[in-house]
């Protein structure tokens, strides 16, 4: 049978999908009845990403493209789309039971996504990677990257003093973390003598407590330039109780540039991993707490849930009440997210970053 190419056809309606990966990104166009009519590998780049699109167009009117890894490897090319104007689907990669039938390989997946595209199982809208929240997302990360590490230097600070020489010990014991990172970082070693079992613990803990100061003070720069753009984006979201500049920008990064593809402040707690679970069985009706979503804005309500907890009367008689109903802490706790997810989503919705901007 002869493979049905570009221009051989009148104008049809046809869905695309695309595998992406680092260096290449495998499409596939099929028809209306999901007949594939054709699958071509292209480079991950500009003119990559307009081959690409001028290939899938070629076969007739591009309804729409499901595209996988929107947010990585596929960002490029869903931006390069949406300023096309094409209709662009963030599908996930196909699960277990179908490749164990249907084999694997880049064509395979690139199918695999049109068809979710065509048969609307997936009409995720991908996040706009450009503007100012994407300018928060990429210091959040780096701001991320240095707590992470300044955390790991500092276990590994109070590793190596169990293992210290006795004296070096006695001289740290009981020192706060403030007190044991600027005692480590004035330690005058003899480098000669690194050799020695006790000099080298001075230098190794100098060293670390040298880097955590290093760390700390990265942090307090990516702070002075995370706080002014947080509250320039949304400045009633971080004036919200309980809700500061860190929790605020993750929460804005959650929900994206453009966060109109979030259709209701349930599909917004589904993504925070904050929509109730049910897990009742027979007689007993309960729910549980949800494991999936974005576990860091998960994180970021439960901050908000804590500092309410202590500081706020109404959360408090919240509390009290539903403890009298016989819920749980953890359950309680579920509840508060959810109800905060959904006071944070109205703030975050009608922020109006044009009155920001």
């Amino acid at each position: 049978m002869t493979p049905i190419t570009p221009h051989d056809t009148a104008i049809i309606e046809i869905a695309g999908g695309v595998d992406t990966h680092q260096d290449t990104h495998t499409a596939a166009v099929i028809d209306m009845v999901g007949r594939v009519l054709g699958s071509e590998q292209f480079p991950a780049t500009m003119a990559g990403y307009q081959a690409l699109l001028s290939w899938m167009q070629g076969f007739g009117h591009l309804v729409r493209v499901g595209v996988e890894g929107t947010g990585v490897y596929g960002a490029g090319l869903a931006r390069l789309l949406r300023e096309r104007d094409v209709c662009v689907v963030e599908v996930d990669r196909p699960d277990r039971k179908a490749r164990r039938f249907q084999g694997k390989s880049d064509p395979i997946d690139a199918i695999a996504a049109a068809k979710a595209a065509l048969a609307g199982q997936r009409t995720g809208t991908p996040k706009q990677r450009d503007g100012r929240i994407e300018a928060l997302r990429n210091l959040r990360v780096a701001r991320r990257s240095a707590i992470d590490q300044r955390a790991d230097v500092q276990r590994q600070i109070k590793a190596l003093l169990v293992t210290a020489p006795e004296d070096l010990r006695a001289l740290l014991r009981g020192l706060s973390a403030t007190k044991l990172i600027a005692a480590c970082a004035g330690l005058r070693p003899d480098p000669g003598d690194a050799a020695a079992p006790a000099t080298a613990a001075q230098i190794a803990l100098r060293s670390l407590a040298r880097r955590h100061q290093q760390l700390t003070a990265e942090i307090a720069d990516l702070d002075e330039l995370l706080q002014p753009l947080v509250a320039a984006i949304n400045p009633r979201l971080v004036a919200a109780h309980g809700v500061g500049t860190d929790v605020a920008g993750q929460l804005l990064v959650t929900a994206g540039e453009n966060h109109d593809r979030l259709r209701s402040e349930a599909a917004f707690a589904m993504l925070c991993g904050a929509a109730p679970i049910p897990a009742s069985s027979g007689k007993t009706t309960r729910h549980r707490l949800n494991r999936g979503g974005d576990r860091q804005a998960n994180a970021a309500l439960y901050r908000v849930v804590l500092c309410r907890l202590r500081w706020d009367p109404r959360t408090h008689a919240y509390m009290e009440r539903r403890t009298k109903d016989g819920l749980s802490k953890k359950e309680i706790i579920r509840c508060l997210k959810r109800y905060i997810a959904r006071e944070l989503y109205r703030i975050i919705t009608a922020d109006d970053h044009e009155i920001a901007a």
